[in-house]
């Protein structure tokens, strides 16, 4: 599928104002997370609230990271979600847990993301069985 890289916008959940652009996220499904960069989190006022997540990386190392929440953005498309206060080192990712919030899905021809479409619902339609 190959993959590409979106620039993305985070916001503070309480005080949706205080953002900050985030470049060079790679789109990646394999990741759950969304990844950004602990200097940047801290800057909008995103403070940790899920303490020391365990993560195993791709090379089989097991490593923490704390997380938070946070509104992500990018182009038309936003949700709230939980992001990982990334360390120096690690990549920034925009993960399949926030692709499904939007909700995209990957174009990969094109690389970029586009909207999934009608989500399902349950029958808003109330049946009576006689």
């Amino acid at each position: 599928m190959g993959t590409f890289h979106t620039v993305c916008e985070v916001a503070n959940v309480r005080s949706p104002k205080r953002t900050v652009s985030v470049g060079r996220m790679l789109v990646d499904t394999g990741s759950e997370y969304t990844w950004v960069p602990e200097e940047c989190l801290r800057k909008i006022g995103v403070t940790p609230r899920k303490k020391d997540i365990a993560f195993v990386t791709a090379d089989g190392r097991q490593i923490s990271r704390d997380a938070g929440y946070a509104i992500v953005r990018v182009s038309d498309f936003e949700t709230v979600d939980e992001v990982v206060f990334g360390k120096p080192g690690d990549l920034r990712i925009l993960g399949s847990r926030t692709l499904e919030g939007f909700p995209a899905v990957i174009d990969s021809r094109r690389k970029k993301l586009v909207a999934a479409g009608p989500l399902p619902a349950a029958d808003c339609v109330e049946r009576r069985i006689t």
